[in-house]
């Protein structure tokens, strides 16, 4: 298993970005990540900042500011269980929650939240990740009405 250290995985975000500009090839994974960070441009400042600031920087909850790497790589977890569909049922449940908020990119927040809800309780409680509990919150979400996400 992959287990980045905190400044591995802003590099791993950094350099995809930097590779983009100087428009050299990515890898497969930097391009799903690529995709995900031009979803989100209030971050280009960050991805242009200087990368020892960047490194350095403490995104706390107190700071009432957001992570950026920690956003994105849920994004690229998220992406990543749909195309292996793993847990078993995911795949079905994100494209029924697309379906019903017609916008994959909120679609994918609002699994963010099952998934760290999922963690939360996983480790709060010490319990295994529970993917049925996981799935349902996903089928959830689409009960909701367009807007109300």
């Amino acid at each position: 298993m992959f287990n980045p250290t905190r400044d591995q995985a802003r590099l791993f975000f950094l350099n995809t970005w930097k590779k983009y500009h100087q428009e050299q090839p990515l890898t497969d994974a930097e391009s799903i990540a690529l995709q995900w960070m031009s979803r989100h441009p209030e971050y280009f400042p960050t991805f242009d900042a200087d990368i020892e600031h960047v490194l350095a920087k403490d995104y706390s909850v107190e700071s009432g500011e957001g992570n950026p790497f920690l956003h994105l790589s849920m994004h690229l977890a998220v992406a990543e269980q749909i195309s292996i569909n793993q847990p078993p049922g995911i795949r079905s449940a994100y494209d029924k929650l697309c379906e019903r908020l017609g916008d994959e990119h909120l679609a994918a927040h609002q699994v963010f939240e099952c998934l760290a809800e999922q963690i939360y309780q996983q480790q709060k409680n010490g319990i295994a990740f529970d993917s049925a509990r996981y799935i349902n919150c996903i089928l959830d979400h689409c009960n909701l009405p367009p807007g109300k996400a």
